[in-house]
């Protein structure tokens, strides 16, 4: 291989690891905001998602309301951190896009098919921030 070659891989392999880090922080901008529209719509209306009676994890809509509003907020928030390419938005971003998959699976029986939607899309979230290690593709 000559230099030049291996300059062209390594430029390669940080611009896919640049734009996995860029496709993470977007899901999770949107995932953010599809979870604060959906706490705020849980809040308001109590009767607009499906109610389930003797649920292990049982809680008041307006309760699961609050908690997507939060996690919805923090995702956006670490979100900016990711465009910004800091680590730590990196590793606060696989750890708010798991506790989205969390409080999806806990709040399943109120959000059934809305739940499985975004527990697929916190997995994309998580896997584009694992996969992605810019800091190692940059050296030459």
């Amino acid at each position: 291989m000559t230099a030049t070659h291996t300059a062209q891989v390594h430029t390669a392999k940080h611009q896919w690891a640049t734009g996995l880090v860029v496709f993470g922080a977007v899901l999770l901008a949107i995932a953010g905001i599809l979870d604060i529209l959906r706490g705020i719509s849980a809040i308001a209306e109590d009767d607009v998602y499906l109610t389930t009676r003797n649920y292990v994890f049982q809680f008041d809509l307006t309760g699961w309301g609050w908690i997507h509003v939060i996690l919805g907020a923090i995702a956006v928030i670490v979100s900016i951190g990711l465009f910004q390419d800091a680590m730590w938005g990196r590793v606060l971003g696989v750890a708010v896009a798991g506790l989205i998959i969390i409080s999806n699976f806990l709040s399943l029986p109120y959000f059934p098919v809305w739940s499985i939607v975004m527990i697929a899309f916190s997995g994309f979230i998580i896997w584009a921030l694992c996969v992605a290690r810019p800091d190692e593709s940059a050296k030459v």
